[in-house]
């Protein structure tokens, strides 16, 4: 993102709001692509590359948790603001569920918007370009190249997404060793909130599901305390 503005999915049905905040975030710098539908938003998202996501739920056509299920669909990782005006404890935990990053309230401070969406631009920097952390582990019969971002065994290769890669390096860093949940967390997901701890059970389900032909591997969930990753030499 150095060599380019960061580009930002907008996605708000409120003509108004739409365009303040879209001029708001280009005079700080950004690169805003404003839909005033889930459609053509879904429609944006699978023409361009974007850096975050920014959510209205309301919308006509497609409401913004069906949208946001359609963006996790092309792209598990991509960071994804819900800005809603539904605040029941059930919208903002399905917002959760659905992988967001954040619920942010409708009213909501601009300025603040802005902080959230720099600090999460930078987590997700920081986490494709660890160029420093140029590591290869062998997982019984699996091959990790923590660098590449690919799982191989006897052949077949899977290319991890950033969060998969980085929570199986620290699992690795950590073999038969406990990994504490509020480590990986903060590592991470850059806080150890409920809702990151929810989002990342969903990515240890997903490892397990990309090492289970080998069954000396097992990654054990230590209650209330993180995970270990389990190899049976």
């Amino acid at each position: 993102m150095e060599d380019r503005k960061p580009k930002i999915l907008l996605a708000e049905d409120d003509t108004n709001l739409g365009m303040v905040l879209k001029n708001y975030l280009e005079l700080n710098d950004y690169e805003v692509e404003l839909c005033r539908d889930g459609i053509l938003a879904l429609a944006a998202f699978r023409r361009e590359k974007f850096d975050i996501c920014l959510l209205d739920i309301m919308m006509p056509n497609m409401d913004g948790f069906k949208l946001a299920e359609e963006i996790r669909d092309v792209d598990p990782d991509i960071p994804l603001f819900f800005l809603s005006a539904k605040t029941m404890k059930e919208d903002i935990i399905q917002g959760y569920k659905l992988g967001a990053d954040d619920y942010i309230a409708k009213p909501f401070d601009s300025e603040l918007l802005l902080l959230k969406i720099k600090a999460i631009l930078k987590r997700n920097q920081e986490l494709n370009s660890k160029e420093e952390d140029i590591h290869e582990f062998k997982i019984g019969r699996y091959e990790f190249n923590a660098r590449l971002r690919t799982l191989a065994k006897e052949g077949e290769t899977h290319t991890l997404s950033p969060k998969e890669n980085e929570l199986l390096r620290m699992l690795c860093e950590h073999k038969n060793d406990l990994l504490p949940r509020e480590l990986a967390l903060k590592k991470i997901w850059g806080s150890d909130t409920y809702f990151n701890g929810r989002s990342m059970d969903v990515y240890i389900a997903k490892l397990r599901k990309y090492l289970k032909e080998d069954t000396n591997i097992e990654i054990v969930n230590i209650h209330g305390n993180g995970f270990r990753l389990v190899v049976k030499e």
